[in-house]
C-alpha cells in the first residue's frame, strides 16, 4: 500500500519506483494551455511543429515536468512543508501525445535541521517513456517534518549540485532544422543574434491567479500534496491558507514571457531554481527575464542557446523591482519575489 513518508522514512541511496504511469492525451495539452496562456506555437500548431521537422506537435516541456514531478509526490513530498528547489534539470527527448511516461528516484542526501522536528531530502528523479527511454531527469530538495520529533537520523549528506548543465550536454532532436525559421508564426523576427548577455526583459502582461484555476492545474498535473488542496490543514499553520503549487508558478512566468523572447523554441536544461517565497490565490504574477549568457552548439548553425534567469514576481510590476535581493540581507530575497529560475532555452541563430 502507498504511503505517504516522513523525514525519517528516507535514507540515503534508496530507490523508489513510484506508481502511476501516465499516459499524455490532446486533452491534457489544450487544458495545459487554457490553465497558464501559454502561446508558444511549437507547443499548439501542428504547421509550425512540422516547419521546424517534427513529425507532429510535441507536448509542451513545462508540462511534461509537471505530470513526471506528480508521480513522485505521493512518495517523497506528500506531507513537504515546501518544495526548496530543483537543480541540473535535463530534458532529454520530446515527449508527444499518447506517449506514457513513469518516474522513479533515488535519495542523494538527507540534513536533518537543528531544530530536530524536520529537514531536508534531496532525490534525484528520472523519468522514462513506454520504451524505457529516458526522456527527462532532475535533482530536487524538499524539507518534510519528522513524523516522531524523537527519530533518529543516522546518516547526513548534503550533495554537491552543479551550478548549471554544461550547455556541450545538453539534448536537441536531430530532426530539428530551424534554418527556414517562421517568425510570422510567432509574430517577432528577434532571434539569437538579437540578444546580448546582460539584456533585461520586463514583461507587462500580468497574471491573476484563482482558487479555481490554480487547484485544477495542480489536478491536471496529478499532484496531491496536501498544502496545495486541504483548506483545513492550512489553516492550522503560519500560511492559513493553500499554497499554490510552486511548479506551476513557473508556468506561468513561462507563458507570460513569450511576450519578448517569442522565438524561444525548447527548455533543454534548468540549471537551478529557487522558489523564493510562497504564492497564493488572488496574487497577480508578473515576470522578468534577464540574459545571462549566448552560447553556440556545436555543429550547428540554424540553432543556438541562451541561458536565461526568469524571476517571478507577486503584486509588483517587474519594472519597479530595481533590486531581486533584500538591499540590507543580499542573500534574501524580496518579499515579493516568488521565483528565480535559471534555465537554457534553444533558438535560431539568425544572421
Amino acid at each position: 500500500m502507498s504511503k505517504s513518508n516522513y523525514l525519517e522514512d528516507f535514507t540515503i541511496g534508496q530507490k523508489i519506483i513510484h506508481a502511476i504511469p501516465r499516459t499524455i492525451s490532446d486533452g491534457d495539452a489544450s487544458l495545459y494551455i487554457a490553465l497558464t496562456g501559454d502561446r508558444r506555437p511549437l507547443f499548439c500548431s501542428h504547421t509550425f511543429a512540422s516547419h521546424l521537422g517534427y513529425s507532429k506537435v510535441p507536448v509542451n516541456d513545462m508540462l511534461v515536468f509537471h505530470i513526471a514531478f506528480g508521480r513522485t509526490v505521493q512518495d517523497i513530498s506528500l506531507n513537504a512543508i515546501a518544495n526548496l528547489g530543483y537543480a541540473d534539470v535535463r530534458f532529454i527527448s520530446p515527449v508527444f501525445v499518447g506517449d506514457t511516461i513513469r518516474s522513479e528516484s533515488a535519495v542523494i542526501g538527507i540534513k536533518e535541521n537543528s531544530n530536530k522536528k524536520n529537514g531536508i531530502v534531496y532525490v534525484h528523479s528520472a523519468v522514462y517513456n513506454q520504451h524505457d527511454k529516458e526522456v527527462l531527469s532532475w535533482k530536487r530538495w524538499v524539507m518534510l517534518p519528522k513524523k516522531n520529533h524523537a527519530a533518529l537520523i543516522p546518516q547526513t549528506l548534503v550533495p554537491e549540485m552543479l551550478d548549471y548543465v554544461d550547455h556541450k550536454s545538453i539534448s536537441i532532436p536531430s530532426y530539428m532544422d530551424a534554418s527556414n525559421f517562421d517568425v510570422v508564426s510567432t509574430g517577432s523576427s528577434k532571434l539569437w543574434a538579437h540578444y546580448e548577455a546582460g539584456d533585461t526583459i520586463d514583461h507587462s502582461h500580468g497574471l491573476t491567479i484563482d482558487e479555481t484555476a490554480h487547484t485544477m492545474a495542480t489536478h491536471l498535473y496529478q499532484n496531491n500534496a496536501r498544502l496545495h488542496f486541504d483548506a483545513h490543514l492550512m489553516e492550522q499553520t503560519a500560511f492559513k491558507k493553500r499554497l499554490v503549487y510552486g511548479g506551476h508558478i513557473i508556468s506561468l512566468c513561462n507563458a507570460i514571457n513569450f511576450q519578448g523572447i517569442e522565438n524561444v523554441l525548447n527548455i533543454v536544461a534548468i540549471n537551478s531554481g529557487v522558489h523564493s517565497n510562497p504564492t497564493f490565490a488572488g496574487d497577480t504574477i508578473y515576470a522578468k527575464t534577464i540574459i545571462i549568457e549566448k552560447n553556440t552548439i556545436e555543429g550547428r548553425s540554424d540553432l543556438g542557446l541562451l541561458r536565461l534567469r526568469l524571476v517571478g514576481i507577486k503584486n509588483q510590476e517587474p519594472s519597479s523591482l530595481l533590486s531581486i535581493m533584500q538591499e540590507d540581507s543580499p542573500k534574501t530575497y524580496q518579499e515579493n519575489v516568488v521565483l528565480d529560475i535559471d534555465y537554457t532555452v534553444t533558438i535560431p541563430r539568425g544572421n
